[in-house]
């Protein structure tokens, strides 16, 4: 028999049963593997791998590309050409393994883990401002050397963040509605976090990371006016601590006027040099290793500014194929979230939002001040510029947006997560 006169049964049968009338067939009929099924539906989201893996693969060439004339200068004599190349293909190797073995973990753990990983990410920013544990560059102390990468605990802070805003949303949802019940507790989150990391200095990381404790906080379900109120709040934080850091206010004076001598050689440097990287690039770029700006004009080209060398070297085009992979990922992962919450799975749909606000904002803020639209901040390009622990969190995080994919499709075909 066919399977098309099975499922022609099975209706009927459906029909006698419910007096005559329509009746939807239950999901959990269609296992996925039948003649048919579609691929997309029966395993893995191939369509995200894929964008995720190209912009691995754009970002290892272009931090080659940014890279290979580093060793010209006298800072970086005793490197090889090839030195950034093989330690960014090694911190990729490394996050590749640690994403397939976080992509066996089921959501459930990470709920229950979700408190403790935030701990660790309080301890590990504490931590990195012990003198000779952490590591300081250009008078930031950002890294904690462990041989193979210098790991940054910002990176473990931002998934920390949104393990426990979802798992608080999840536990706390019946004071939604109470401003003070509901906010007070990751407020205080929020401010230990703030504290920390505007020690090291790294006021980047702490944006993306309020954005990702806001954004679940939005889509958890707490009240607008409140949402308002707490983001105003957050607002006026950010203009206080500019206001009263005057090393912050100059450097914004100048992004807003870094053509003006008095900045164009000090403060608005790099921005100068990246606008002329993209204005060299035009529409299709230069050609790949074509960039002059790479050669000791453009400071950090292979990390902060790698946007920069991308639209010298492969213009307007090349640029746009770059916003539009991270527009369409960072919507696949909200999808993503959506899917779980419709099906009941709150926590792993609302952690999966949080960690597409972390991904969208972090690039958004990247962009931004590649093109002169933001103040310089620090951020890395999340999966292609050269940064071990960045690529090894964004690794984990994709690998649990993945995981959520793969437990919603078992739940469609009526199985279990």
């Amino acid at each position: 028999m066919s399977l098309l006169a099975v499922w022609r049964d099975k209706l009927a049968a459906l029909r006698l049963a419910g007096g005559g009338e329509e009746v939807a067939l239950p999901i959990r009929e269609w296992t996925g593997t039948q003649r048919g099924a579609s691929a997309r539906v029966a395993g893995i989201d191939l369509a995200l791998v894929w964008v995720v893996l190209s912009l691995l693969a754009l970002g290892l060439v272009m931090v080659y590309s940014a890279s290979v004339a580093l060793p010209d200068n006298p800072k970086f004599a005793r490197y090889a050409a090839t030195h950034f190349l093989s330690r960014h293909a090694l911190s990729l190797a490394i996050a590749l393994v640690a994403a397939l073995l976080v992509l066996q973990l089921p959501i459930r753990l990470w709920e229950r883990w979700a408190p403790w990983v935030f701990v660790a990410a309080l301890a590990l920013l504490v931590v990195v401002l012990i003198p000779f544990i952490g590591k300081g560059v250009n008078g930031a102390r950002r890294w904690i050397p462990l041989g193979v990468m210098n790991f940054q605990p910002s990176e473990w802070a931002k998934l920390g963040i949104a393990l426990y805003a979802a798992s608080y949303m999840v536990r706390k949802m019946d004071t939604r509605e109470n401003f003070f019940q509901a906010v007070t507790p990751m407020a205080i989150a929020l401010g230990f976090i703030g504290v920390l990391l505007l020690a090291e200095p790294d006021m980047g990381a702490f944006m993306v990371i309020a954005a990702i404790a806001l954004g679940i906080l939005f889509l958890g379900g707490v009240n607008g006016r409140m949402f308002a109120l707490a983001a105003l709040v957050l607002v006026a934080a950010f203009v206080l601590m500019i206001a009263l850091s005057p090393w912050r206010a100059a450097r914004i004076f100048a992004d807003l006027d870094p053509w003006n001598p008095q900045y164009a050689q000090g403060r608005a440097y790099q921005l100068t040099h990246s606008l002329i990287a993209f204005g060299r690039g035009e529409i299709f770029g230069q050609g790949l290793g074509g960039s002059v700006e790479k050669l000791h004009y453009l400071p950090e080209a292979h990390t902060d500014f790698l946007l920069a060398v991308i639209g010298e070297e492969l213009g307007f085009v090349g640029v746009l194929a770059v916003v539009a992979a991270f527009f369409w990922l960072t919507r696949r992962i909200f999808l993503i979230g959506r899917q779980a919450v419709a099906l009941d799975r709150v926590f792993a749909g609302l952690l999966a939002q949080g960690i597409g606000i972390w991904i969208g904002v972090q690039a958004f803020i990247n962009m931004g001040v590649n093109l002169g639209v933001l103040p310089t901040k620090g951020l890395t390009l999340p999966l292609m510029s050269y940064g071990g622990s960045a690529i090894l969190m964004n690794l984990i995080a994709l690998a649990i947006v993945l995981r959520v994919d793969l437990e919603n499709r078992s739940l469609m075909r009526g199985g279990r997560a």
